[in-house]
Formats: C-alpha cells, structure tokens, sequence
C-alpha cells in the first residue's frame, strides 16, 4: 500500500508520497513514487503513483520514451494544458493494463494503478487531477481543493478539517505532514522517507523539494 497527497491553492501547489512498497517482516522496499517533469520557465509536472509498481512506472516511462522518439507529438514536453498531460497519462495506463493485466491476473496479482497528476504549464492556472486505473481522470475543486490515493482513510479526516483553496502553504504543508505521521502510525504498509514537493504559483521551477 503506499499514501500519496496532492494539495491545490490559491497559492500553489503541495505534493507528498511515501516510499514504501512491501511492508513484510523481512521484506521492506523502498521506491520514489514522485516524479517532476520540470522545464524551467516552462512547465512543472509532478505524478504521485500508487497501486502495482510495474504499472505506474511502465505508464510513465512509456510517455518519456515516446517523447523521445517524436519530440514534436503531443506529449509530456508539448501538452499545452495539465489536463491533455492527465489523459496522456490515463491512455498510457490502459495500454499497459492492456498488454499486461491477464498475466496479472492469472498469478492473483492486482494490476490498479492510480495517479495524481498536477502542476502548471505556461499560459494557464496550476491545476490538479485524480487519474483512475481505468485511464479516465477528474480534476481538483474549489469544494474539493486536495486529491489523494492509496491508503487515505487515517489521513483524510486531517484535510477535511483544515485544507481549503485559501488555506496558505505553510499551513497546508504542516497539514500534509500531520495526516502522514497519522497514516504511518496506524498502517505499516506506509513508511517514511517521505518526499515532499512545494511548487508557488506561476514559479514554472522547482525551489522546495525534500525528502523527510
């Protein structure tokens, strides 16, 4: 199981994920479920991925490798709005679901894989959206400013409470902290190192990104 947050306000964005995959006595690992895709001046995109690991780093390494091989497609680097950068992501999943899920399946392995997708690209408002394992998406709202997947249940009760679009971010950052010490005190199956990511508004670059 792993827990990952995406927070939207007026003033930015906050992005957290944890790092743990197994949480078995004698098998505990460790994978970064955050990954920014940052052009400076340009863009910053960050992914939050939970579910199987095979899944979500095949989806994301399936749109680095086409954008590679045609850097003038539309893709990670030339989407125009976060929300073409979301779908590309929902039909990167489905066509790894597509290949690989009945093999999967047929060794009782779960083959979901979620993503929170946010950021801000030149020309629009930072924005943020929930990717399901079936490839469609929904977008963050005034009503419902945070997004978050994998195991939300000790966490959520925390956002609830506290977080809304004007919430600052140094409040919202001490939130996101406080639902994972919350998280990782009642389920073993989330575990530090957590990484932690403060993107401020129409910055278009990375300044705070920490792993605690």
């Amino acid at each position: 199981m792993t827990y990952c947050v995406g927070v939207n306000l007026k003033a930015g964005l906050v992005f957290a994920s944890d790092s743990r995959t197994n949480a078995g006595m004698d098998n505990v690992a460790r994978f970064a479920k955050m990954r920014v895709f940052c052009r400076d001046g340009d863009r910053v995109i960050v992914t939050l991925s939970a579910g199987n690991l095979s899944m979500t780093q095949n989806a994301l390494s399936m749109l680095e490798l086409a954008a590679r091989n045609d850097p003038e497609a539309l893709g990670i680097w030339t989407a125009t709005s976060m929300f073409e950068v979301a779908r590309l992501i929902g039909d990167a999943v489905r066509e790894v679901k597509e290949r690989d899920e009945k093999f999967l399946r047929a060794e009782n392995i779960d083959a979901c894989a979620t993503f929170i997708v946010g950021g801000q690209i030149k020309g629009e408002a930072p924005r943020l959206f929930l990717v399901y394992s079936e490839g469609n998406c929904i977008e963050s709202t005034d009503d419902t400013p945070f997004m978050q997947i994998g195991e939300i249940k000790y966490g959520k009760p925390i956002f609830d409470r506290i977080i809304s679009r004007e919430t600052s971010m140094p409040e919202a950052v001490k939130c996101t902290i406080v639902s994972f010490d919350s998280t990782m005190r009642s389920n073993l199956s989330v575990g530090a190192p957590i990484d932690l990511l403060v993107y401020e508004k129409d910055a278009l670059c990375v300044k705070i990104k920490r792993r605690l």
